[in-house]
């Protein structure tokens, strides 16, 4: 293959499921030695697109071609033989296996296990010191933190000579430190001569590390540019089809009196992992706290808690009253009634029965209210009618009350949970990845909503796995690791770096290189979980 043909061409591919067209006649060129990045909402059919590439899914029509050459690629095995590598967002390893077997495991040499992994040792140790890609070949996959594990996952692609390499989504578990390790193993698999095709919702990462980026929207290919070349406000126009203010516009805060405060929360899941280490925070009227860390490190505890979906052991006041953490006066019903509304985490299992109407979905938790009870009944026809109040002012598209909620996009789902728990003016909001799944267009208008509701005096404690939102929602942010508080900070005289060493557990400017100390945390994080399932 010559440095002027393509790594990849795909030709005219189009895949529909159903009704739904997911991929409509999209062309595009990945030239060899690059950093591709494909951007998009969700729902825009990147991985519909790479699922056809890595033989996943077969495509309704197009074709595609591997260093000039067609080449059908009916499943992953023919992906494979074609020197083309996919990292999942979510790995594909086996956790009670070690890295070795890992990699080892789907490309052994014959019937003997034993001759293929003294091989697979010998070229993992190359690959890792060509790469930068060090892991203990020992250490089983859950003993091991997930910036690990995703380097398991590329050096099993490595090990089967992949010179093309899919990344979906691959920084969603990461602390920012690891990000920039990645980015810079990235770099240097690129250097060495291999494609990369780098998936992500996140303008900022394709900005830093690609060298060509491709826009989607709506299944359809919408631009190729030289990231050189654009912009992250062009990028994201192209995503949406419209000017996009990706920055929130809001004035300092001016909190009042704490409405929310949590002394010693601690909770120990049905494995005797404690998940909550003796959690202290509070939040104040007019301020946004916002919570950030991996995910995973107990922030998810810390809103079901909160939000009366868990039972716990410490002490929570919300406007200086004590609340229930156990026993019947303990659950989301309750907390509604003093004042706490709640944005979960996962809008489709938590925030919605999918297969109810809109109308419905809008009075979970507040059908007890005296606005839809006429007696012994629903006042069907005044939650429907609220409910067409609240989509209009949320933007909900299609506006149809009578629609059930699983035909809406995840954005208008989202709307819909968040017009819901706002329009209550609560007290306190609990919103956990408000954006999550949402395109960019949403993501503006929900972040209005919740200043907005800041503005009015009321305290919002706010979960993301997004720092850049927490960065620019937040008033003040407190970090979590390992179930515990590491610090806290304003997030006006904060940064990334600051805020990454504190997701990582590193309090203080550590006496040696930060990756070693990021490492060596994580280590012993890992070391501490292992010991308790031990």
């Amino acid at each position: 293959m010559s440095d002027t043909e393509p790594a990849i061409e795909l030709r005219g591919i189009s895949k529909a499921f159903g009704p739904v067209q997911a991929n409509k006649d999209i062309s595009i060129k990945v030239m060899p030695g690059t950093i591709h990045g494909i951007i998009g909402e969700n729902g825009a059919g990147k991985s519909t697109l790479m699922s056809i590439l890595y033989g996943f899914y077969k495509a309704d029509a197009g074709e595609i071609f591997i260093g000039g050459t067609k080449t059908q690629i009916p499943d992953s095995q023919a992906a494979i033989a074609a020197g083309i590598g996919m990292v999942f967002q979510h790995f594909k390893l086996v956790e009670n296996f070690t890295v070795l077997e890992n990699v080892v495991l789907g490309a052994e040499e014959g019937n003997l296990l034993r001759p293929s992994l003294a091989k697979a040792r010998k070229l993992l140790k190359e690959l890792e010191e060509e790469y930068e890609l060090r892991v203990d070949p020992d250490a089983r996959i859950d003993e091991i933190g997930v910036g690990r594990q995703q380097r398991v996952e590329i050096l099993k692609a490595l090990y089967r000579r992949a010179d093309i390499l899919i990344l979906d989504e691959p920084t969603g578990v990461l602390t920012p430190t690891e990000a920039d390790q990645l980015f810079r193993i990235l770099s240097r698999l690129r250097d060495e001569g291999k494609t990369i095709i780098f998936i992500t919702h996140k303008l900022r990462e394709i900005m830093d590390i690609t060298d060509t980026v491709s826009v989607m929207r709506r299944g359809e290919m919408t631009a190729t540019v030289k990231t050189s070349e654009t912009s992250p406000t062009e990028l994201a126009e192209l995503m949406v089809g419209r000017k996009v203010l990706l920055r929130v516009d809001k004035q300092p805060a001016t909190p009042g009196d704490v409405v929310l405060d949590v002394e010693n929360l601690s909770v120990i899941n049905s494995q005797g992992v404690e998940r909550l280490r003796g959690v202290s925070l509070n939040v104040r009227a007019g301020e946004i706290l916002g919570i950030a860390g991996v995910a995973g490190n107990g922030q998810s505890e810390l809103l079901e808690v909160l939000g009366g979906m868990r039972e716990a052991t410490g002490r929570i006041t919300v406007n200086g009253e004590e609340i229930d953490l156990t026993g019947r006066h303990s659950d989301g019903q309750s907390r509604r009634e003093r004042g706490i509304a709640h944005v979960p985490e996962d809008r489709q299992r938590e925030g919605l029965i999918m297969e109810f109407h809109a109308w419905e979905n809008t009075a979970f938790g507040y059908h007890h209210d005296p606005e839809f009870n006429s007696g012994l009944l629903m006042n069907n026809a005044a939650i429907k009618e609220d409910t067409a109040r609240k989509m209009e002012k949320f933007d909900v598209r299609p506006p149809d009350p009578q629609l059930t909620a699983k035909n809406f996009s995840g954005g208008n789902q989202q709307k819909i949970v968040v017009a819901r728990e706002i329009e209550r003016s609560p007290d306190l909001l609990l919103v956990g990845q408000p954006t999550r799944g949402v395109d960019i267009g949403a993501i503006e208008f929900i972040h209005q909503q919740i200043v907005s509701l800041r503005d009015a005096g009321k305290a919002v404690l706010l979960v993301s796995v997004e720092l850049d939102e927490i960065l620019s929602l937040s008033d003040r942010v407190a970090v979590m690791f390992d179930g515990k508080i590491m610090g806290e900070r304003l997030a006006s005289e904060t940064d990334e770096k600051e805020l990454g060493l504190l997701m990582a557990g590193i309090t203080e400017a550590p006496d040696k290189p930060v990756e070693e100390a990021v490492e060596e945390q994580l280590q012993a994080r890992d070391a501490r979980k292992a010991q308790i399932h031990g």
